[in-house]
């Protein structure tokens, strides 16, 4: 005999071994329990999930001479058989996506006319029903709705949206769940068991989640494995190997790579990638999955229990989580989810996978809020390396003496910096009038555009002795509240003003905007000061009323 698939040997022929639609399964067998059998039933769900074969089950069901106590099929009589076999008129099974006409239905139509030569319903199973043309389903709509008493159809369908209003209303509609990876595993593990493969459990788990919900998606994944390595232990490295996957410690690398901005470590993760031969599509979706429980477990690391992976990957996992942003993580999500929908039917798939990993690389190509977000973190980086490279030596001090002629026991003429003067009033006032102004002169874009926005506001304190700046933006609020960019609004004023102005960064968390709640000085002061100071304030109209 010639061999037979996994899914097809083993596809269930009683509601028993149906796994992942309980809900399903107990519906029907209590409506053929009670005589209460409808006449149009729907199944929808995604693919492999058993719509078809529920329907087959149900169809034996309802004909059996012999039904088991729980409903179904007893597989031995005559009606049994002949249905399971494919030679019984009783059951008619039709493929919409190939008999999508309007001929199609007449001639179920007719036949619906002639009641069943054994049992005691015809059954007709249209698959993949959302195929039909809408000619087809107005001539089907009537028959639909008042069959003859013998008569039961089952649609089924994996895109329900396609289904006109009213055909829906006219049937007994059953969801089939995506099935839980845990029950595809389980399956699995009998399976081989039953052909006597030897597999790891990590193993079947991968195939498991890589089936995507989906049982005859798995079991056509782990027939292909088995068939690759015929007569060997099933292990989790041949399965990586056969599907076309990458392991764990390879993202881990990439990951890396990405926040040390080192594209050259990158590309060469993706060439050592390509000359194994793995799938890049299966590759990108692999790598968003990663970031995806990275950014799970930076939001709660309890979560990581609930990741299906070793424990040594979970603890690289929670230590690499520590180490980026969840908003940069989201960003990262984003930009390999657009990547994703596009490299499926691209030609030049690898173009497209480095141009995305340099794009996280250099997050100046973006201008959304979690690329100047990690922009903003290198620059606190960067100026916090440059500090500590400038740290003054014991070793620098000496050679400066010596450079200098000075004697060590003799005192060196002490050199100090005058004071800068505190702000008074009028230079608070003149800070609130000229703010826009001095702020357009930072070097610092990122710290422009959160200071410049329509949701930031400038007034003096109630007492006149400081600078309140309001922000609407929990976001602008943090990034500017840094101790670098604090450090860079001290000197904005001082350089600005020729005083020490005292300054208070607010996040407004009334119900009213920052203008509303606190006001905006800058319009009227920059106006009044211009004329005291004998100089042109400017000021953007940036506000909101």
């Amino acid at each position: 005999m010639s061999y037979v698939a996994l899914y097809r040997k083993f596809r269930p022929q009683e509601f028993s071994d149906v796994k992942g639609q309980e809900h399903i399964v107990t519906t029907l067998k209590n409506e053929i329990a009670a005589d209460r059998i409808g006449h149009a039933y729907l199944f929808t769900g995604t693919r492999g999930t058993g719509k078809t074969t529920v329907a087959k089950i149900f169809a034996r069901a309802v004909n059996c001479r012999h039904p088991k106590e729980d409903g179904s099929p007893c597989g031995e009589c005559e009606v049994c058989k002949a249905i399971g076999d494919g030679s019984s008129l009783n059951v008619v099974e039709m493929d919409a996506a190939s008999n999508n006409g309007v001929e199609s239905i007449r001639s179920i139509i007719e036949d619906v006319g002639y009641p069943p030569t054994i049992g005691k319903y015809k059954v007709y199973i249209i698959d993949e029903v959302h195929m039909l043309s809408p000619a087809a389903f107005n001539a089907f709509l009537k028959t639909l709705e008042e069959p003859p008493s013998y008569v039961i159809f089952i649609l089924a369908t994996t895109e329900l949206h396609k289904i006109p209003v009213t055909i829906l209303s006219r049937c007994q509609r059953h969801d089939f769940h995506r099935i839980q990876v845990e029950t595809i595993a389980a399956r699995l593990r009998e399976l081989c068991e039953a052909e006597q493969v030897e597999a790891e459990d990590e193993a079947l788990d991968y195939v498991a989640r890589a089936g995507d919900g989906s049982m005859r998606d798995a079991l056509s994944l782990l027939d292909q494995c088995i068939n690759f390595y015929l007569g060997q232990k099933l292990t989790y490295d041949n399965v990586l190997k056969v599907l076309g996957v990458v392991d764990t410690q390879v993202f881990s690398t990439l990951m890396r790579g990405i926040r040390g901005r080192d594209v050259k470590a990158v590309l060469s993760v993706v060439e050592d990638v390509v000359n194994t031969g793995r799938d890049l599509a299966q590759f990108v979706s692999d790598f968003t999955w990663y970031l995806r429980n990275m950014l799970l477990v930076r939001t709660d690391e309890s979560m990581v229990n609930s990741l299906d992976m070793t424990s040594e990957n979970k603890a690289l996992l929670i230590e690499e989580s520590k180490e980026t942003d969840a908003l940069i993580l989201m960003r990262y999500i984003r930009i390999l989810s657009e990547l994703s929908n596009q490299i499926r039917m691209s030609m030049e798939k690898r173009v497209l996978l480095e141009v995305a990993l340099i794009r996280l690389c250099h997050p100046q190509m973006d201008e959304d809020p979690a690329a100047l977000s990690e922009r903003i973190e290198d620059l606190e980086k960067k100026q916090e390396e440059a500090t500590a490279a400038t740290q003054i030596t014991p070793e620098m001090i000496e050679s400066i003496m010596q450079k200098s002629g000075f004697v060590p026991g003799q005192a060196a003429p002490v050199v100090e910096k005058p004071p800068m003067p505190k702000a008074t009033e009028e230079d608070i006032a003149k800070a609130v009038g000229s703010f826009n102004t001095m702020v357009a002169r930072l070097e610092d874009k990122a710290l422009q555009t959160y200071l410049t926005g329509t949701d930031v506001n400038v007034r003096p304190s109630e007492d006149g002795k400081a600078v309140w700046i309001v922000f609407d933006a929990e976001i602008a609020y943090n990034m500017v509240n840094g101790s670098a960019n604090r450090a860079l609004l001290e000197q904005m004023f001082m350089d600005g003003i020729g005083a020490e102005v005292p300054y208070e960064l607010i996040y407004n968390t009334t119900n009213v905007s920052g203008r509303q709640a606190y006001g905006d000085a800058r319009d009227d002061y920059a106006a009044h000061f211009s004329d005291i100071f004998g100089m042109e304030i400017e000021v953007e109209d940036n506000q909101e009323d």
